[in-house]
Order: C-alpha cells, then structure tokens, then sequence
C-alpha cells in the first residue's frame, strides 16, 4: 500500500464508484478505499433480509411469511434510471451494462386529491388521462407537440419565447394550464423537487420534460429502469470497470488520517501505512470537518404484500405527490419494485417513500404516501442528514461528494459527479471521449 497514486478514493457509494471507473479509464493510477466490508456506502443494496433488521436495530428475526432472507436485496436509497439519461449513457459508454440486466418500471403516477393517476407523457395518453378536462387536454397536447419540436439551436422553434430569458412560468401562460396540469408537469415529467424553477429560464425545464419523453420513447411503460438485483449492482459494475484498468480496491480499510501538507492532499493513512496521492474522492462520512449539513431525507422502506392500489397491480412503478397538493414545500416520492426485479420474496413487494424534511416530525410530513401502501407488513425509517461540501477542493484537492437527495432518479447525481470531474480535471465530462478512451485500450469496436 505503501505507494504512490493519481487519485485515491474513499468509500464505494455510486458517485464514488462511477469516478473511480472514469479516473482509470483516464488513465489515472487510482486506489479505491472503504471502511466498510460490503460495497455502496450509502447506495449499498442490504441482503439477506435479517442484515436489514439488524441495520435498523429491530427485535427478532424476520416472520416466516417473508420467506427466504437471501431472496432480498433492499437498496437503502431508492432511485431508478432514467433510460434516456445520464447515467445510462455513462453505463453504455463504459459498458458497464455488461454486468448488470435491467427492467422498465412498469407505469409512473401523480397523486391528485387523495386518488393516484397515470402521468400522461405521450399525445394520446394526454386526450385519454382523467387527470385533466377536455379543453385542458387539447392545451396541455399542444404544449406537448411544441416541446417535442422545441429546439435550442433553432429560433424558428422557440415560437416567440427566448429560452434564456423567458420563465417557465410564462411559458405555462402562453399555453393556458391550470395549476394541476402545472403541478404534474412541473413536478412528474420535469421531476422538479419544488416550485422554484417556475421563475427560471425555461430552457432546462423544457430539455427535461424531452428528457422524459424520450425516455419513455425508448421502452414504452415508463422512463426509468431499474436493474435486477438492487442498486447494489451499480457501483460494483464501476468497481469492476475501474479495476479492468488497473484500479485497485481494498475493502474493509479503517481511514485513520487524510494526510496534508501546505494545506493539500498528500496521501492517505490507514493501519499504520501511507498511501500518498495528488487528488482525493470521498464521500461526507470521511471529512466531517469538510462539509456542512444542508437538510435532511426521511426514507421509509415497507414491505407488502400486494401491489399499491389503482396502479393496474403493477410489480413495479413509481408515484409523485407534488408538494402543492399536500401543503409542502418538496415532493414525496415512492418507489416500487418486488420479486419481478429479484430484490424480494415471491409474492413481496418493497416501496420505499422519501421526501425533504421540512418540520420537527418527519413521519408526519411523509404519512400522506404511505396512506396509499396500507397495509405494510414491516417498516424501517431512517432519517439522514444531507451534506455538501465546504470548499470546492481545488487548494486542497480533496473532492467530495454530495449526499444523495430525496429525488428518485440518478439525474442529481450525474449532475455532481460532472461537476466534481471538472474540478479535478480542469474540462467538462465528455461522453465521446470516454468513449475514445475506451476503444484506444481495447482497440476499435467490431464494425457492426
């Protein structure tokens, strides 16, 4: 251990994971460290099942209605991928997907007035949704059709509205929506977590709701994707990318001391040795000197017995309670998945609800979702503090990662890890020439 890297990291959560992979593809000489003796960190997926009662300190083993323990794998945070995002495309550059199968979630729904509804994406889920009126319909697939053709490079597209200047808020005005129709798109097809961004230049907005729509495009049920066997799988696809190139992993390394000199990054000690490096990755948990707390997620994972009422029984889905229709000021998000993904016992189901805390009683704030799983055969809250970093690492070289948020898509997470390579590496994070990286290895791809 006693030598020298480009880059160390510590702790395997997924950001970690998937920089860890790109540093090496890049190049870079990287050792990948965690305390832990499983991979994840906090994105680690729990299995067998009385691993996850013991997390949560509760009594006892788990019945035996529940079945096998080694037949559940429960994430402990609960995203799914977006098919058409960012993190697909860093899963299809590295070809990571090599190691991982995926499933489509089967429908995506909007909680309106107490009742759950189909999010309508598409033209003709549009004129047939209950969600919305018949004039209403008409308007909200006109908006539809215009952020289908809408397009940054073309003014001819843009139909009077300059998407830098112009908020979303008059964008919604130039097509007469109602507040509801706001709410849903707004909230489940642009996945906003709150209503600032009706006040923001509505390029972003209209690329996400495209972001949504194309997603949905490439597989029909819905726009996200979730692999089997938990979301543990992912940042152990990374590990094993990084390793392909040279990267060395050691699990179950207490970090006794980050090491600096003249107020830089110099090495890492653990168990008596040094491991001297130029820059450092790290989640919050090894530099609580470093970040500073920004809020928190309460997440309830449940297990059921039955699929969620009015989801046309899905084995997997996820639903949205805009903040405006529970008095809130961020979203509750549940997400759903069940033995169809390998994660549960036949017949189970798991739905993890998360949401910002906003008050002194967080049950409180996320009982509204899960009215909609009653009954739940068991369920284990946690409530987690999120953290951002301090600095931006560049005197000191050391870059950590943001908490993962209350959201249930990776797209946050892509955000941070771009940021966190171009403050390490001076350019933006570039798809193609990771790509290029890859082939000049591994010699060009089979023509197909």
């Amino acid at each position: 251990m006693n030598e020298e890297y480009d880059v160390i990291v510590l702790g395997t959560g997924l950001t970690e994971c998937i920089l860890s992979g790109i540093m090496s593809v890049n190049g870079k000489k990287v050792l990948h460290m965690d305390r832990n003796s499983y991979y994840g960190g906090e994105s680690a997926s729990i299995t067998p099942l009385e691993d996850l009662y013991k997390r949560f300190n509760l009594p006892g083993t788990p019945p035996e209605s529940m079945g096998r323990g080694r037949d559940w794998n429960v994430d402990l945070i609960p995203p799914f991928l977006m098919a058409n995002g960012q993190l697909v495309k860093m899963l299809l550059y590295t070809e990571v997907t090599r190691y991982l199968d995926f499933k489509v979630i089967e429908g995506s729904f909007v909680y309106k007035g107490g009742k759950i509804y189909k999010v309508p994406s598409t033209e003709a889920e549009a004129l047939a949704s209950s969600l919305m009126g018949l004039f209403e319909k008409r308007r909200f697939r006109k908006f539809l059709v215009y952020v289908a053709n809408f397009d940054e490079n073309d003014p001819r597209t843009f139909e009077g509205v300059d998407p830098k200047k112009t908020t979303m808020r008059d964008v919604y005005k130039k097509f007469d929506l109602g507040q509801d129709v706001i709410d849903f798109t707004g909230h489940a097809l642009a996945l906003y977590r709150t209503d600032d961004y009706l006040d923001q230049p509505c390029q972003e907005t209209i690329n996400r709701i495209k972001l949504y729509s194309e997603s949905l495009a490439r597989y029909g049920k819905s726009p996200y994707l979730y692999p089997l066997y938990g979301l543990g799988e992912l940042p152990q696809g990374f590990a094993r990318l990084s390793a392909i190139y040279g990267g060395t992993y050691m699990l179950n390394k207490p970090i006794e001391e980050i090491v600096i000199e003249n107020g830089k990054v110099v090495g890492v000690k653990s168990e008596g040795e040094v491991a001297r490096c130029k820059q450092l990755i790290c989640d919050p948990s090894y530099v609580s000197d470093r970040v500073t707390k920004v809020g928190q997620v309460i997440r309830v994972i449940c297990i059921l017995s039955h699929p969620i009422k009015n989801t046309n029984d899905a084995n997997s889905c996820q639903i949205i309670i805009p903040q405006n229709q529970v008095n809130r000021k961020s979203d509750i998000y549940v997400c759903m998945i069940s033995s169809a993904h390998n994660v549960a016992a036949q017949g189970k189901y798991i739905a993890i609800a998360s949401t910002t805390v906003e008050t002194a009683d967080p049950e409180k704030e996320i009982k509204p979702a899960l009215d909609l799983l009653e009954p739940i055969e068991q369920k284990f809250v946690s409530i987690s503090d999120l953290f951002a970093p301090t600095d931006l690492g560049t005197e000191s070289q050391i870059f950590i990662s943001r908490t993962y948020d209350a959201t249930t898509h990776f797209e946050t997470t892509c955000d941070d890890i771009k940021d966190i390579y171009k403050r390490m590496m001076g350019s933006e994070f570039d798809f193609e020439e990771m790509k290029r990286k890859k082939n000049d290895i591994y010699g060009e791809e089979e023509q197909q």
